[in-house]
């Protein structure tokens, strides 16, 4: 059997190995994926007429697709700031139960420490799936290492894959491009099939069926009502069965 598997603390002996660990595991799919849905906001930036410079400015700084791709439409639409800040900042509320999930689990000597702080822009849904799924097999004191390894090989990612996008558009069709943004959700979604939770797979499923649904009855707010009661669907099922029957 793995050792891993037979004691979860023996997967890094140091800060410095869970470092390494996470930019491992960073290099693969989370940095294809991220990578991709990056090309393709590039692409879109320069469809629709935005320069280089504030389109790489955006994925660098704000570093979080749904959120630049929502500023992107809204830009073009003319609207106000207020009504883009607002957008924008409701669109990243899920950051909010991300760090609410992810960063208790780091030791009480890192929450303390002003890395965490710097640490919270790294925060994407590829690095929060993974690491979710990776820090039962981490020593507290190492998670936020290999958390950082993790979320800062893919940030760096994100100018290149941006300008690469801007620079490659026309090239590739508008479909593909939107595709490759798409590509980021389908990771999270792969990604948490993983995970031994049942409920987590049981909100996975009912989003899968309840999104078609709501999309038919109000495409505006589909995503965010079959998220809200399919996640709260399962939640309620696993306190009132699930944990019953462990």
């Amino acid at each position: 059997m793995n050792q891993a598997t037979d004691n979860p603390h023996a997967l890094y002996s140091s800060k410095k190995d869970a470092f390494i660990g996470g930019v491992k595991d960073a290099l693969g799919p989370p940095a294809i994926v991220l990578f991709a849905g990056m090309v393709g906001f590039g692409a879109m930036g320069r469809t629709n007429g935005l320069d280089l410079w504030f389109t790489g400015f955006c994925s660098t700084v704000m570093f979080a697709l749904p959120g630049q791709i929502i500023l992107l439409e809204m830009i073009l639409s003319h609207s106000s700031l207020t009504a883009i800040a607002l957008a924008v900042t409701l669109t990243s509320a899920r950051f909010v139960t991300m760090t609410l999930t992810l960063f208790p689990q780091f030791s009480e000597k890192d929450k303390k420490n002003k890395l965490a702080f710097a640490a919270v822009h790294f925060l994407a849904m590829t690095a929060w799936a993974v690491s979710m799924r990776e820090f039962p097999k981490i020593k507290m004191e190492y998670r936020q290492s290999y958390f950082v390894g993790l979320g800062l090989f893919c940030w760096t990612l994100a100018l290149p894959a941006t300008a690469l996008g801007y620079l490659l558009a026309g090239i590739v069709s508008k479909t593909v491009t939107i595709g490759l943004i798409f590509i980021n959700p389908l990771f999270f979604v792969l990604t948490f099939t993983e995970i031994k939770a049942s409920w987590s797979r049981f909100a996975v499923l009912m989003g899968c069926i309840l999104g078609p649904i709501f999309y038919s009855l109000d495409p505006d707010s589909s995503l965010l009502l079959s998220g809200l009661m399919g996640g709260t669907f399962a939640y309620w099922v696993d306190r009132r069965y699930v944990r019953k029957l462990t």
